[in-house]
């Protein structure tokens, strides 16, 4: 009996997790580079190959490609393909995002929301305007000519889904990630860059409301389980004290 109830309690609190992640993917659906989460979880097998329930491995990170989408941001950017822009804190220290919503501030840097400057690239406070090739490159128009800025590099890792979310869509590497690798924009089987877009978020609302609805199912089905072994625990007390 006690064994009934320790798995189907296993079971709720899986789906409860479950319900979380989801919940949270849902609620960033809108964010710009939001990359959705998915819960993994695994058997609890006695020495005998009885199953004792279910644990939580933890949550990894889903980096399928998401929808790009026209912006009306001056420096916006959006990634078609595997990579991450690399962005600095304000102590230097290297953040990674798909986030390619960026301004042009007082000092020439282009940054996020979050004021995190994207690395490399400086714009000139006298430049007119700014386009970005697909292979990353940054030209400027002066009123004297066009000349180019620099390079956007993009950075790889050999595990992605082991990256730590930070906040939102900025990532930050993991010793199970690997560190960054530089990777140019522009080859031929590689990642390109679309000046003018960004890419939305992987999250459809579809798909995480079908979700949501197969995880409260499930958590219902193992409450049923948690309530027969109470019940039957109820009744095997009964029998005893008769």
């Amino acid at each position: 009996m006690d064994r009934a109830l320790f798995v189907a309690a296993s079971g709720m609190a899986a789906q409860q997790r479950n319900l979380d992640t989801i919940a949270d993917n849902l609620a960033n659906a809108g964010v710009v580079g939001f990359k959705g989460s998915a819960q993994t979880f695994a058997e609890l097998v006695a020495p005998g190959g009885q199953g004792l329930g279910t644990v939580a491995l933890g949550s990894r990170v889903l980096f399928a490609q998401g929808k790009l989408a026209r912006s009306a941001g001056p420096f916006d950017l959006a990634i078609d393909g595997p990579g991450f822009f690399t962005l600095l804190d304000g102590r230097g220290h290297s953040l990674y995002t798909r986030d390619g919503a960026f301004s042009r501030s007082a000092d020439g840097t282009l940054r996020n929301a979050g004021n995190y400057r994207l690395a490399g690239i400086t714009i000139p406070s006298d430049a007119l305007a700014v386009t970005v090739t697909g292979d990353g490159s940054v030209r400027a128009t002066f009123t004297e000519g066009a000349r180019t800025l620099g390079r956007i590099r993009l950075a790889e890792f050999t595990a992605p889904e082991h990256l730590r979310a930070v906040d939102g869509a900025i990532f930050e590497t993991t010793s199970e990630s690997g560190k960054a690798k530089d990777v140019v924009a522009g080859s031929p089987d590689g990642p390109k860059l679309h000046f003018g877009m960004l890419e939305e978020s992987n999250v459809t609302i579809i798909d995480a409301m079908m979700q949501i609805l197969t995880a409260q199912r499930a958590y219902e089905a193992n409450a049923k389980g948690v309530q027969a072994a109470d019940e039957m625990l109820r009744i095997a007390n009964n029998l005893q004290r008769g």
